[in-house]
């Protein structure tokens, strides 16, 4: 079988090289020459554990092929998936100008019965959109080529995106036609022997399905967030309380971590999108804007935290921050509370300085020279006047507690992600704060 991927983004390129893995003919498609020439020599642009090694492979196989034009392989093709980026425009809603010209060049290309498939995360409606336009290049050009749209979200996890495609909790298709399905179906048929459940909707479900997933998670750490930050006034352990309402199977225990927030490319983005969704159809999410208003404000908590133990006084005060990435196994900095909390900092007149196991180029490249750049966590924290943990990577799970007390300044640690025991900090003299104890 043989299908394009249009977008070498995060989705694109992890989607194409599984696929390849699963013994697909895939061509990835993108418009970036510097990108498809570092991948053709197996440079990957994205930081995922395990898939420059599935991309080398399966370029020497053969099975995984790099272009500029979907105008050259389309002719090959039964196939196309748009996964191409959907970022928010001003007002919030997903801008879908990408997701339009790869319609309009599939209208203008296509010569028989080929699929597009929306693997970007879109609106409600977007398919209606999609076919609109594939439809009108084919007007113009007075041609009366059958095809079908279908959607097809993804719901990997950076960091462990390539096991979440090959063992997927759930792999959701929106088709409209049994041609459609029965493509799809002979596609995804080695997942299905290995009894990975493949759920067959209507397209505006699926399309529904990704935002409200998202959306029900984001909601998850909301909720447990603002729990914690009560616990703390009314004296509680968050940890406890997490534990008793986990241990409730109609609530279970995943997405009920507390911490300083979530980020990323997916839950602020798909939040907001969802909302400005049902704006435009008349109807408010309330609960969707107060898990936005919640995750922005808790954003704010290490550095307030810090605040609050200087009494306001932070001029001149040196700070380490361990961790930029939003969440482990990625450099990815998309709405990661390390931007929040160094701006902050910043604005405070402290001296920063950073350490990220992978990050920091990211780092370096969207906020320049304003921090320092540590060599090593331990180096990061030399003479510091506190050290924030923002984001939970196993090298700093362990840290050398002795080591830091000889070397830190003030021995004062604020856990962001709750990872450390309290009693084992103050044993070595440290101040610890986390949240929501």
């Amino acid at each position: 079988m043989n299908i394009a991927v249009v977008g070498t983004g995060y989705v694109g390129l992890v989607s194409g090289a599984c696929f390849a893995d699963m013994g697909v003919h895939v061509t990835c498609v993108d418009i970036d020459e510097r990108k498809i020439d570092n991948l053709k020599n197996g440079v990957v642009p994205i930081y995922e554990p395990g898939l420059d090694v599935m991309v080398r492979r399966n370029v020497e196989a053969g099975r995984l092929k790099f272009t500029t034009s979907l105008k050259e392989v389309i002719d090959e093709v039964s196939i196309v998936f748009s996964a191409v980026g959907t970022p928010p425009d001003e007002d919030g809603s997903a801008d879908l100008k990408y997701v339009v010209n790869v319609a309009r060049e599939f209208g203008q290309h296509i010569k028989r019965y080929t699929v597009l498939v929306t693997k970007s995360t879109v609106p409600v409606g977007t398919a209606k959109k999609v076919k609109a336009v594939i439809q009108e290049e084919l007007d113009k050009r007075g041609a009366d080529i059958p095809f079908d749209v279908a959607s097809n979200p993804e719901f990997l996890k950076e960091g462990a995106a390539i096991k979440d495609f090959t063992s997927p909790d759930r792999v959701i298709v929106g088709v409209e036609s049994e041609r459609a399905r029965s493509l799809m179906t002979r596609l995804y048929r080695p997942l299905m022997l290995n009894n990975f459940r493949v759920i067959f909707t209507d397209i505006p479900s699926a399309e529904m399905i990704k935002y409200a997933a998202n959306s029900m998670l984001a909601t998850r750490i909301s909720f447990m967030n603002d729990i914690a930050n009560l616990c703390e006034i009314v004296g509680a352990d968050v940890e406890m309380v997490r534990q008793g309402i986990g241990a409730d199977t109609r609530i279970g225990r995943k997405f009920l971590y507390p911490g300083c927030g979530y980020g990323g490319s997916c839950f602020p983005k798909d939040v907001k999108a969802l909302i400005k969704t049902a704006e435009k159809n008349g109807y408010d999410m309330q609960v969707l804007k107060a898990v936005e208003d919640v995750n922005e404000r808790q954003k704010k908590v290490v550095f307030g935290k810090l605040k609050t133990y200087y009494k306001g006084d932070l001029k001149g005060k040196t700070i380490a921050v361990w961790g930029l990435a939003f969440k482990p196994d990625t450099d990815d900095m998309r709405e990661a509370t390390s931007l929040v909390t160094i701006q902050l900092l910043l604005d405070a007149g402290c001296r920063v300085r950073v350490f990220d196991p992978v990050a920091m180029e990211e780092c370096k490249r969207r906020i320049g020279d304003k921090v320092e750049y540590a060599k090593d966590m331990y180096d990061a924290v030399l003479d510091a006047d506190a050290m924030l943990l923002l984001t939970e990577w196993k090298q700093f799970r362990l840290p050398s507690w002795g080591v830091m007390k000889k070397t830190m300044k003030n021995a004062l640690v604020i856990d962001g992600r709750n990872i450390y025991d309290k009693e084992e900090l103050e044993e070595y003299g440290f101040e610890y704060h986390c949240i929501g104890k």
